[in-house]
């Protein structure tokens, strides 16, 4: 069939069987298969006119993460346990961002973005540097954090939690698992710098391992994710406002079915900020990317 998009591609690095620091247990990974097969992918969806009005009214300040617990009945571990703080002001007070802390206690799970990251029904503007972007600083890291995009999916009953005095609603995928493991999801693993895309493995070297000297980021490090639309749907990392390894993902999120958001895994004891355009990137094409593409996209 003529102008089908292609199917998602890789660089050329083989998968690796286990992670170079971590691993989840098997039992998680196969709790995770089975929730995704039984809960069919969410088509795309017109966003509410209370969303529109405050894209309208806040820009990028409008975007800020929440956690769902998707699977009810998943009582093995405690998962999410931190503060989510949105609407945060930046350290100088010239920005605005979402300051997010969790302690040991925390196991493997994800934050997701309130607001679609790549709205499925709404414009897409195509030409090669236009996309939406994000970035993730880090002011501790002792446990794990992975940054990406994940789609939604239906059918599982809604379960709501505040954390830090912020009101959730339930948009789901495997809550306690990190994103890159499951299907429609990809991500960049912060503890060993290795990306994955629906693999549930050891992921893929992004390059950055080597690129940074072979350690972890540090304190300061800042780590983005982007998403180009006219590059045939390319997904990216930069590090600390670089972008000098190969693209992570390409063909990824194409056509209008879903929705994706942007993703932060977390697991042990972190302290971070993201920053979705409310304050100025490290990486500096992001502030067109950040600002004026996620505008015009709704």
């Amino acid at each position: 069939m003529q102008n089908q998009p292609p199917a998602w591609t890789s660089a050329p690095e083989l998968s690796r069987v286990y992670g170079r620091f971590n691993e989840a247990s098997e039992e998680d990974c196969d709790r995770g298969d089975a929730f995704c097969a039984q809960n069919a992918i969410e088509h795309s969806r017109l966003l509410p006119s209370s969303d529109i009005d405050g894209i309208t009214e806040q820009g990028c300040n409008a975007w800020s993460l929440e956690f769902h617990i998707t699977d009810p009945t998943f009582r093995q571990r405690r998962t999410f346990d931190g503060t989510i703080r949105n609407q945060s002001k930046t350290y100088d007070g010239t920005g605005i961002i979402t300051k997010v802390e969790t302690t040991k206690e925390c196991n493997d799970c994800y934050l997701i973005s309130n607001l679609p990251f790549v709205g499925g029904l709404y414009y897409r503007p195509q030409a090669h540097d236009r996309g939406v972007y994000f970035e993730l600083t880090i002011q501790k890291m002792r446990g794990v954090i992975a940054i990406g995009l994940i789609t939604t999916l239906c059918g599982v009953p809604s379960c709501l939690i505040k954390l830090s005095m912020i009101g959730t609603v339930s948009r789901p995928y495997p809550h306690f698992r990190l994103p890159g493991w499951h299907r429609s999801s990809a991500a960049l693993h912060l503890d060993d710098m290795r990306k994955f895309y629906e693999n549930p493995d050891g992921g893929q070297e992004s390059g950055y391992w080597e690129a940074i000297g072979g350690r972890s980021p540090a304190v300061g490090d800042t780590i983005g994710c982007g998403y180009e639309f006219g590059t045939g749907g390319t997904l990216f990392f930069t590090f600390n406002g670089q972008r000098f390894v190969p693209d992570a993902f390409k063909g990824l999120y194409l056509g209008d079915k879903h929705d994706v958001y942007a993703a932060i895994g977390v697991d042990g004891e972190n302290m971070f900020t993201v920053n979705f355009g409310g304050d100025f990137f490290k990486w500096a094409p992001g502030q067109r990317v950040g600002l004026e593409i996620r505008q015009s996209c709704w």
